[in-house]
């Protein structure tokens, strides 16, 4: 029995070692891009936002956490920079539209993110690529009196994201890396200008808390007027702040929690008892017939009684390429070489079908005539394509 106690207490004590260095165990490093203005850790922007007095002295931060047509509509919130980091930027055509007139008055907008979709990046071309195999890319401004001797080096490839494409008739270049590779844009609208980077990672702690990542930061917002307002956005990056809830003023105060959860337990008790007692027998309603065949079998008959097959071969490729923009997020604007090979990557069909198919497009796409034979060849390499990259 002594034995036992002393074995009971050995292993009491080696567990409390184990719950106490557990405890004392330092906390993994967070890497992930959260790009949050709260966030302390590596890639958050807490130093960013909390450094824009500094930027912009004297500003009012203000954070919005709508859409931008919702938040640039108000005229209370309609002067000043407008600045969004995140992980991905999707603008509507709404959107775009009062970004366009927000800028036209004369402000600014600064926008960073590895990731341009919807109408801004269709509207400008915008399109990103990354710097692969190519080590830590070293970026310099364009600018004579911001270049940097040497230029900026960044550890963890936050700086080898680029524009591979973009309005260069419209653009101005303000960063570039050293493979010639554009990293910073602007662009003209009125009175005022959008600055887009394609690298938020060069804005977060990690970066600004080095001295030639807070002054290449420093350098980029310099572009940006002072002015009174400074809106940062949090839609786009997906923050949605923990006291923006409509009921959040019911569970501040204990009294008004309960009212609402008794108000709650009286409804549901009414609405309980209303359906038991006017509750009717549902009646069989018979589900419509599918007429999907029947429709199609006319449809097909309309067509092969006209014989317009250019008309046919123009529809099914309009589809199809709607289908390669859908499914595969395709730019279908240019079906030239480039065009190939990223239809080849996304797809997994060969480049030499991916090549015949993208010339039979551009082949009979441009026809005025086109014969049974032509539109049966078309037909069959759109099929092929359809069960080849499944």
């Amino acid at each position: 029995m002594k034995d036992f106690k002393i074995y009971l207490y050995l292993a009491f004590a080696l567990l409390t070692v184990y719950l106490v260095a557990e405890y004392n165990k330092p906390t993994p490093i967070n890497w992930a891009p959260t790009l949050y203005y709260r966030d302390k850790v590596p890639f958050g922007t807490y130093v960013v936002y909390h450094q824009l007095n500094h930027i912009f002295p004297g500003a009012n931060v203000i954070k919005t956490n709508t859409s931008i047509y919702k938040a640039l509509s108000d005229t209370a919130e309609t002067q000043g920079n407008y600045l969004i980091i995140a992980d991905a930027i999707k603008i509507n055509k709404a959107d775009y539209d009062q970004l366009v007139k927000y800028m036209a008055a004369g402000n600014s907008v600064f926008m960073a993110s590895f990731n341009y979709d919807g109408f801004l990046a269709d509207t400008l071309k915008l399109s990103v690529s990354f710097e692969s195999a190519k080590g830590n890319s070293k970026l310099n401004f364009t600018s004579r009196a911001l270049t940097r001797s040497g230029g900026y080096t960044f550890k963890k490839d936050i700086s080898n994201q680029y524009f591979d494409s973009f309005d260069t008739a419209k653009a101005v270049v303000i960063c570039k890396n050293n493979y010639n590779h554009s990293s910073y844009l602007s662009f003209k609208f009125g009175k005022g200008n959008l600055y887009v980077s394609t690298n938020p990672e060069l804005f977060t702690n990690y970066s600004l808390l080095t001295p030639q990542g807070a002054d290449y930061a420093e350098k980029a917002l310099s572009y940006l007027p002072i002015t009174q307002n400074v809106y940062w956005d949090e839609h786009q990056n997906g923050d949605i702040a923990g006291d923006e809830s409509l009921f959040r003023v019911f569970f501040t105060s204990p009294a008004l929690q309960w009212a609402y959860y008794l108000s709650l337990a009286g409804i549901l008790i009414f609405v309980l008892f209303e359906v038991k007692r006017r509750q009717r027998i549902i009646p069989v309603i018979e589900p419509l017939a599918n007429s999907t065949l029947e429709f199609v079998t006319v449809v097909g008959q309309v067509y092969y009684e006209k014989r317009d097959n250019a008309n046919i071969t123009h529809k099914k490729i309009t589809y199809f390429l709607e289908y390669l923009r859908e499914n595969f997020q395709l730019k279908t604007s240019t079906l030239d070489t480039e065009f190939v090979e990223r239809l080849t990557a996304k797809t997994g069909i060969s480049a030499e079908f991916a090549t015949e198919l993208v010339n039979a497009l551009k082949l009979y796409n441009g026809q005025t005539y086109i014969a049974d034979k032509e539109l049966i060849h078309l037909n069959h390499l759109i099929e092929q394509f359809y069960i080849k990259s499944r």
